[in-house]
C-alpha cells in the first residue's frame, strides 16, 4: 500500500508542478462482461456471467542529450478476474486484457505486489531503452516495440509482439527486451535490424528461443516493398509483402514463410483498403483474406487435436497466432459519425467451419485529455466450430461463449 501511495503522489505532482523528465502519461479503468451459454465448459467454472475490472496507470519518462536520448514508462496495474484455465477464450476480451509479465523476458521488470485467485496487482517498466541518433542510423537497446508488415487485421510478418486481431485498445504494445538498428539508405530505402532475448522455460537466457531478424523497406515509384530474413526461436523465417494504389484503392500483403518441424509452412495475408466521403462523413473499409498455414483443417476441429498439434499450440502459448483455422475473410468499417465519434464494425469470418466474430466498437473523444472506448463482441456458429465452440472431452460441452462486452475510460495527462 505504501508504494501506491508513492504513485499517487507522483501522479499529482505531475499534474500540478511537474516530475522532471515526466512526459505525460494516462489512467485508464476497464470492465468486461461475459455471458456463456448452457453447454459451455467456461459456464461450469464461471457462472453464467463473468465480469473484471482493471486499472492501468502509465507514466512515461524521456531525456534527451547530444544524439542519445532514453524512454521509460512505468505502469501499474490492478486487475479483478476470474481465473480462465482454459486455453482459448472463443471471442471473449480477456485473453487480450490480461496483465503482461516478465516470465519469458530477458529482463524481469515486474514487481508483483498483491496476488491472489482472482485479484492482481503490480508495477513494472513496459519500456526502458537507450536511442543514439544520427542523419541516417538509429540505434535503440532496451526494452521496447516494433511493428512490421502490411497487414491491416492480420499480421503474419509482424511475429515478435502482435496484437489481437480482436483486441480493442491497440495503443501500446506490451514491449520486449531487444537490440533494435535502422539505417537510411540514399534512395530512401531503409535496412532494419531485429535482436530479442528472451528466456527458456527453466529461466535461463537461451539462443534457442531468440529471435534474430532483417527487413529491408524500399521504395518503386508508388508502390512499397518489404524483404524479410529472420531467425525466430529455432526456425527459420523469410518473408516478402508490399503496396500498391489501385485506383482510389491501397492493396497490401505479405506472404511468410517458416521452417517448422513439419517443413516449409506458409501464412499469407492481403487485403484492399478504400476511403471515401459520403453525406458529409468520412469513411473507411477494410477487407482482407488471411492463410494461416500452422492452423488445423476443419476436419481436425476440436480440442484434442488443438492440444496435440505443436506447431500450433507454441505459437498461441507465445501469442503469436490467435486462430486456430487456416483460411479466412475479414472486414472492418469505420464511420466518423462526428470529428470525436468513430464507430467501427469488425468481422472476423473462418471460411473453414462458417463461425464467425462479430465486433463493434465506439471511441468517443469525451473532453480535452478523456476518452471513452466501448466494445461488443458476438459469436456466431454452431457448437464444434471456432467461435461457436470447440468440442470437449466433457460430453455435450464446448469452448463456446456468448456476448461480450468492453467499456473504458481514460484520462491523459
Amino acid at each position: 500500500m505504501r508504494r501506491i501511495g508513492l504513485l499517487g503522489l507522483l501522479l499529482s505532482c505531475g499534474a500540478a508542478a511537474g516530475v522532471p523528465l515526466l512526459d505525460g502519461g494516462h489512467l485508464k479503468g476497464r470492465a468486461q462482461l461475459a455471458q456463456y451459454p448452457d453447454d459451455s465448459l467456461f459456464r461450469q467454472q464461471l457462472g453464467e456471467y463473468d465480469a473484471g475490472a482493471a486499472g492501468v496507470a502509465r507514466l512515461r519518462f524521456t531525456g534527451a542529450r547530444g544524439g542519445f536520448s532514453f524512454n521509460a514508462d512505468y505502469q501499474l496495474i490492478a486487475q479483478y478476474a476470474e481465473p480462465l484455465a482454459l486455453p482459448v477464450s472463443g471471442g471473449s476480451f480477456y485473453d487480450s486484457a490480461r496483465a503482461p509479465d516478465d516470465q519469458r523476458r530477458w529482463w524481469d521488470l515486474t514487481d508483483v505486489i498483491e496476488r491472489d485467485e482472482d485479484f492482481l496487482l503490480e508495477q513494472r517498466l513496459d519500456r526502458l531503452n537507450l536511442t543514439w541518433t544520427s542523419d541516417k542510423a538509429v540505434v535503440r537497446f532496451g526494452r521496447q516495440a516494433v511493428s512490421w508488415g502490411n497487414g491491416l487485421i492480420y499480421t503474419p510478418m509482424d511475429f515478435l509482439n502482435p496484437f489481437d486481431p480482436a483486441a480493442v485498445d491497440t495503443e501500446y504494445k506490451a514491449g520486449d527486451d531487444m537490440l533494435y538498428a535502422q539505417y537510411l539508405l540514399d534512395s530512401g530505402d531503409d535496412l532494419q535490424f531485429v535482436n530479442v532475448q528472451r528466456r527458456d522455460a527453466q529461466g535461463d537466457v537461451s539462443q534457442a528461443v531468440s529471435s534474430t531478424a532483417l527487413k529491408f523497406h524500399g521504395f518503386a515509384a508508388t508502390r512499397e516493398y518489404d524483404l524479410l530474413l529472420a531467425q525466430h526461436y529455432d526456425e527459420a523465417v523469410i518473408g516478402a509483402g508490399g503496396l500498391l494504389d489501385v485506383g482510389e484503392a491501397v492493396v497490401r500483403g505479405d506472404l511468410v514463410l517458416s521452417d517448422s518441424d513439419e517443413g516449409w509452412k506458409a501464412s499469407l495475408v492481403l487485403d484492399w483498403t478504400w476511403s471515401w466521403a459520403w453525406r458529409g462523413r468520412n469513411f473507411s473499409a477494410v477487407a482482407e483474406y488471411f492463410f494461416n498455414g500452422f492452423g488445423l483443417r476443419e476436419s481436425d476441429y476440436d480440442l484434442a487435436a488443438l492440444e496435440t498439434d505443436d506447431e500450433l499450440a507454441r505459437r498461441l502459448a507465445r501469442g503469436e497466432l490467435f486462430t486456430i483455422g487456416r483460411h479466412y475473410a475479414a472486414g472492418s468499417l469505420l464511420l466518423e459519425w462526428t470529428p470525436l465519434l468513430n464507430l467501427t464494425g469488425n468481422l472476423f469470418y473462418n471460411l473453414g467451419d462458417g463461425s464467425a466474430l462479430a465486433q463493434g466498437v465506439a471511441q468517443w473523444d469525451l473532453a480535452q485529455n478523456w476518452q471513452l472506448l466501448g466494445a461488443l463482441n458476438l459469436p456466431l456458429g454452431p457448437e464444434g466450430t471456432e467461435y461457436g465452440g470447440l468440442e470437449t472431452a466433457y460430453e455435450g460441452l464446448t469452448l463456446g461463449t456468448g456476448p461480450s462486452l468492453f467499456l473504458q475510460l481514460a484520462w491523459y495527462f
